[in-house]
């Protein structure tokens, strides 16, 4: 079995997702035979650095021999069972933990199949709590340039035009707020009071505001301070409005403490998490909520006042194996501690790019880095060009149009992470001598 082997039977079967199928026409798929570590290995005996985690949702390298010895010990006890009226030791352990780690006042948890299906389940939690309590708030808050998935809740209340444009009839009631404009403490309060005039004219209207705590992934990694964070909840209190926080990228130590949120010190009404939940082996989602939600819902059966939603495969307990596995790591081997040996790396390596003429800006929250180009036309596919100029010297990156961003798992060495940096120099200095 080769690549060539692979793509051509591929292409006559699969479309994929977030492409353009006709690139592939002169692009090559690049099959992979198998993973190790940070690494991705195709047919034909290349070996790539998994450099975005693949799409964010892997922390602790592939194949992590600890997660996948639990996943196969819960495939010999129970593979999966309906959570409506049944239960599993999995997923209530796997509740307990979550509810200890999240911040105070957290204390149920609701399942979901993946980050999309999980925003869908706040959106509806948010508005039907609201309407037990006699209020009707139809209307829902987000940041401009946020991206929150593809389900048509979640794409509502996203701001990207590439993805939300052509849907547009098809999507329920949303505003957009500004976004901080950087990272400083007076873009915070300035995009704050934003949100506080909006909140003037609408509160009455507003279920409730989602964000992206801290960086807003797909619009472009954009990051901003946790003074925004402190001060949009506090105004939501004073307003009657749920905060919705959507930690599906950032959570699980990506920004540098477990949760995002704990850097600004505030209780979500809702915190979202997925992606890195199960350290990117299965699917599986989780909305942690109040008792003061919880109980909204609370009462002798009335199908108008219950919470009737649900997912086949809630609660899965082969990924609640995997989550488990996934935050037994992170007790064990106090990886937010050694992460900032790492953090400190990515810094020091962004110092490159900081002068160079086609670099707009370069950003850093926690483990996550973003080089935004400038000067470059959408027509010229930058960041395909990136791409594979990385792909050549051993690293996989998938810029977000002229954003190039790293988002590495966590088992990466310093020699591996200096690698990464060193393929996009390399692929920057290519591209702007074929520009």
């Amino acid at each position: 079995m080769n690549n060539a082997e692979i793509s051509e039977r591929d292409l006559n079967v699969l479309w994929h997702p977030c492409t353009q199928m006709k690139d592939h026409e002169t692009i090559p798929l690049i099959p992979i035979a198998r993973g190790e570590g940070v690494y991705l290995h195709d047919f034909d005996g290349n070996r790539y650095i998994d450099a975005i985690s693949s799409w964010w949702v892997n922390i602790f390298g592939h194949c992590n021999p600890y997660i996948g010895q639990k996943v196969k010990e819960q495939l010999d006890t129970l593979e999966h069972v309906i959570l409506a009226g049944f239960t599993h030791e999995a997923v209530v352990k796997l509740s307990e933990r979550l509810v200890r780690l999240a911040p105070d006042g957290l204390t149920r948890c609701f399942y979901a199949d993946n980050g999309s299906s999980a925003i869908e389940v706040a959106l509806k939690m948010s508005y039907h709590s609201h309407r037990n309590n006699g209020i009707e708030r139809p209307l829902f808050v987000s940041l401009s340039d946020s991206y929150h998935g593809e389900t048509l809740g979640a794409l509502s209340v996203g701001d990207v035009a590439l993805y939300k444009e052509t849907y547009e009839p098809l999507l329920i009631r949303s505003v957009q707020t500004p976004s901080p404009a950087d990272q400083s403490a007076e873009a915070a309060l300035e995009a704050a009071k934003a949100f506080e005039q909006l909140l003037m004219q609408r509160g009455g209207e507003i279920s409730a505001l989602i964000v992206e705590p801290l960086i807003q992934g797909a619009g472009g990694m954009r990051m901003y301070h946790p003074l925004f964070l402190s001060e949009t909840k506090r105004l939501c209190e004073i307003y009657g409005v749920h905060f919705i926080a959507d930690e599906i990228l950032v959570g699980f130590g990506r920004t540098g403490s477990m949760f995002a949120c704990e850097q600004a010190g505030i209780t979500p009404d809702f915190l979202i998490l997925s992606k890195a939940l199960t350290g990117g082996y299965l699917p599986l989602s989780v909305v942690l909520t109040t008792e003061a939600v919880y109980g909204s819902f609370y009462c002798e059966y009335d199908p108008v006042r219950s919470f009737l939603h649900s997912h086949s495969y809630t609660g899965n307990a082969l990924a609640c194996a995997a989550a488990n596995a996934t935050l037994d790591i992170f007790e064990t081997e106090n990886i937010i501690e050694k992460n900032r040996v790492l953090i400190a790396l990515i810094a020091d390596e962004l110092k490159y790019f900081e002068p160079m003429e086609r670099v707009k800006e370069v950003r850093q929250c926690g483990m996550i880095a973003a080089i935004e180009l400038k000067g470059f036309e959408p027509s010229q596919r930058i960041g395909l060009k990136i791409h594979r100029h990385c792909l050549d010297n051993g690293v996989l990156v998938r810029p977000l149009g002229s954003v190039i961003y790293v988002m590495t798992p966590y088992v990466i060495t310093p020699e591996e992470m200096k690698q990464v940096f060193h393929a996009i120099k390399e692929a920057l200095e290519a591209v702007s001598i074929d520009i």
